[in-house]
């Protein structure tokens, strides 16, 4: 008896000559190789006989799913009307970013979409674009860097701190922070994100918990980064018990690294799989909530997010300690995320793709550029957004625009204009490759109120 078992092993058992077999066979080829074909096959036949009982389960759960209630793979057809929308911004957004949101709009799961003033076109949703679905999940509506996001430290130092001490706190960057797919810390910290559930239950999320465990509190490539700078506060709230003056700050930028990448791209694929779509909307296949991939998608999404969350802290730990000194405020938000709530009096799946949650009194940090400042804020909660701001500036270059039209010496000349230094960092992320991040607030006038700044100074990124 060979030890790899094949579909007519499963045929023999009694399952169906359908693609609940194909199904069985992937999972357990994929997550079950080292066992033997003897006590995988004792326990396919459990799933024979109780599917119900098996729903949940990591391995089984999908093969159980396609014998008591098989997923329905059929075509979707674009709707010919749109779902109803809001653009903010309009005059400062390309017109591809806009048609992408059209396209979404016409899915059969759409409800309600918007696009923020820094939108620009991606894949799939537009970033900047935001789209509540009717008991649907969209990968790619979430995007590749699943819980990418913000988290602002304020301490109680004041800004004269910085004078002098430039070098220090370069040399505390360096040291205490890590950047794209190599570099990780020596010495790495423990998290309780590591022993949920999730790590144990769900098979392709276990296989990533050593990669998880190795990049926690690093940071990935392309814009993401992590900078000293000063914040100004012009509206401080009672309980941060400060007062309305400049403080020493760090701002993070970065998401779910290697984890949220693999959870993307896995469920991307079985998307695309359970829901063809025309060619130029492939990339906005969905998951049905409902289904066995649909709820295990949601259930990596948030490990993904909270994991995410986790790195930030590791971050802003390290470099506290670094400094020796207690961070007294942290302000922090998803910009890359799905949320269950309610639009229009119906609960549906929210997408933001690059923008950030903006309901009644949530605050949030929407960062300028490495040499324009970040705004701190609190949402409006404004229904015509879906409850949403901009994530940031957003690009007015894409990245090989700006290795065709911008030099490392005008780069070093808007630095020293704004008193900024860089570590690492590329011509794809000049200062200048951005929109005017004032000109961007203005237009969300009506979504957020500004309670205060982030002035960069020591900027560390990516080489």
């Amino acid at each position: 008896m060979g030890n790899k078992l094949s579909g007519k092993d499963l045929i023999k058992l009694g399952f169906p000559k359908n693609n609940a077999i194909n199904i069985a066979l992937g999972q357990i080829n994929r997550y079950r190789k080292r066992e033997k074909k003897e006590s995988i096959l004792t326990e396919a036949k459990q799933v024979l006989l109780h599917p119900e009982k098996f729903k949940g389960d990591g391995t089984w759960g999908k093969v159980a799913e396609g014998l008591v209630n098989p997923v329905q793979v059929k075509f979707n057809q674009l709707k010919t009307t749109r779902a109803p929308f809001s653009i903010f911004g309009e005059n400062e957004i390309d017109e591809q970013a806009k048609f992408q949101l059209y396209d979404a709009l016409k899915l059969p799961i759409s409800v309600k979409g918007a696009l923020m003033p820094d939108a620009h076109s991606g894949y799939g949703l537009p970033i900047g674009g935001v789209l509540a679905t009717e008991n649907a999940v969209i990968p790619y509506g979430v995007g590749v860097d699943i819980g990418c996001r913000m988290s602002l430290s304020i301490f109680d130092l004041p800004a004269s701190f910085f004078k002098g001490k430039d070098h220090q706190l370069q040399a505390i960057l360096k040291d205490n922070t890590k950047f794209g797919m190599s570099e990780t810390h020596k010495i790495k910290a423990d998290h309780e994100v590591f022993y949920r559930d999730e790590f144990k239950t769900i098979p392709l999320v276990k296989q990533l918990l050593d990669k998880a465990y190795k990049q926690l509190g690093s940071s990935g490539g392309g814009n993401h980064f992590v900078e000293f700078g000063i914040v100004k506060l012009d509206h401080p709230l009672p309980e941060w018990k400060l007062e309305a003056k400049e403080y020493v700050a760090v701002l993070s930028h970065s998401g779910s690294r290697g984890l949220g990448a693999n959870i993307a791209k896995h469920y991307t694929y079985l998307a695309s799989k359970q829901c063809p779509l025309p060619k130029n909307v492939q990339h906005l296949a969905w998951l049905d909530l409902n289904t066995h991939d649909g709820q295990e998608y949601w259930m990596a999404m948030n490990l993904a997010g909270e994991y995410a969350k986790a790195c930030h802290e590791d971050i802003h730990r390290r470099l506290a300690k670094a400094l020796g000194k207690r961070i007294v405020v942290t302000i922090e938000n998803h910009h890359n995320f799905a949320w269950k709530e309610m639009v229009d009096g119906k609960e549906c799946i929210v997408h933001r793709k690059g923008a950030t949650p903006a309901a009644k009194g949530q605050l949030g940090i929407i960062p300028g550029s490495m040499t324009a400042p970040g705004f701190i804020v609190m949402g409006k909660g404004n229904e015509d957004s879906l409850q949403s701001a901009s994530h940031g500036a957003g690009r007015l270059f894409s990245r090989a625009k700006c290795k065709a039209t911008f030099t490392q010496s005008q780069i070093k000349k808007v630095l020293a204009d704004n008193d900024v230094t860089l570590i690492g960092g590329n011509i794809d992320e000049a200062p200048m490759a951005y929109k005017n991040i004032h000109t961007v607030m203005n237009l969300q006038t009506e979504l957020v109120d500004v309670l205060g700044t982030f002035t960069p100074k020591i900027v560390r990124m990516d080489r």
